[in-house]
């Protein structure tokens, strides 16, 4: 097993994202990285296990996650009722909680890779409430008395979309990066990854168009990564040619835009680029 990560054959990772990959694994604290939707972020996790021979587990957080969640639940509703039924299992408190992703990782006999993505997401106390767990890679159940300490300290991974600000305490405990949006020279070795072989004329003409309507003033959603992926994906499918993505001021929206452009007003906003050029001829 390698203890160092340099990307994979399937993930581009940038110099300075194996830096601070390998960084925070060194100084044993978590990595927050944070960057655009469609940049890679929870993918790095993935990548990350798998070039360093580890499971993976996956907390998944949503706007109504509790931290409390990822260490345990008790269903003392369950107990209950099986106490009015006279189930013996009440007698056993172990029998109602519910193991959390951070005791999940807590207890594998060998080092694994915890992701806890969009942070973010959940209420801002969620990641002070994580701090003493995080540091010290353990925690109590109240319920049983026990003390569930970690066997093998976790690769820690965290992702956040900036959605809101996190609080300066956790920030200090974590080894930070910002995933950048790839210039053109990245982005062609992630395409060649995910379409090797493809025409140079038409990723040019193609990646062109692409950053031109990444870099159009007044834009509510910029396409990401992903995205143009999936629209090569389709340009691929329908066999089209560099001439065929041409655009003119009678059109201005490029062709199949649903893969790129992903709301109403993006489409208006190139319609109204459209109607205004033709009024200036």
């Amino acid at each position: 097993m390698t203890t160092r990560f340099e990307g994979t054959a399937e993930y581009v990772a940038t110099d300075d994202l194996t830096i601070a990959v390998n960084a925070a694994v060194t100084l044993e604290r978590p990595l927050l990285v944070k960057g655009e939707p469609g940049t890679g972020k929870t993918e790095l996790a993935r990548q990350v296990a798998g070039a360093l021979g580890l499971d993976m587990i996956e907390w998944n957080v949503k706007s109504t996650t509790r931290a409390q969640q990822g260490l345990y639940e008790y269903d003392a509703v369950s107990r209950l009722r099986d106490s009015q039924l006279g189930d013996e299992r009440v007698h056993d408190v172990g029998n109602y909680i519910k193991k959390g992703k951070l005791w999940q990782a807590f207890e594998t006999e060998q080092k694994t890779v915890l992701l806890i993505d969009e942070i973010d997401k959940a209420d801002i106390e969620f990641p002070n409430d994580l701090l003493q767990e995080l540091d010290k890679m353990e925690f109590h159940v109240y319920e049983t008395g026990a003390t569930i300490k970690a066997r093998q300290r976790p690769i820690v991974i965290i992702t956040s979309n900036n959605e809101k600000e996190l609080p300066d305490a956790f920030l200090r405990r974590c080894f930070f990066h910002y995933i950048r949006f790839p210039d053109e020279t990245t982005m062609r070795k992630i395409v060649e990854v995910h379409h090797p072989g493809i025409k140079e004329a038409l990723l040019t003409t193609a990646l062109t168009q692409f950053y031109e309507i990444r870099d159009t003033a007044g834009l509510k959603k910029k396409p990401s990564t992903s995205e143009v992926l999936d629209w090569l994906k389709l340009l691929l499918a329908e066999d089209l040619t560099p001439e065929d993505l041409k655009r003119d001021s009678a059109n201005a929206l490029p062709k199949l835009h649903g893969a790129l452009l992903k709301n109403e007003q993006d489409v208006h906003l190139f319609e109204r680029l459209a109607f205004m050029a033709r009024g200036q001829r």
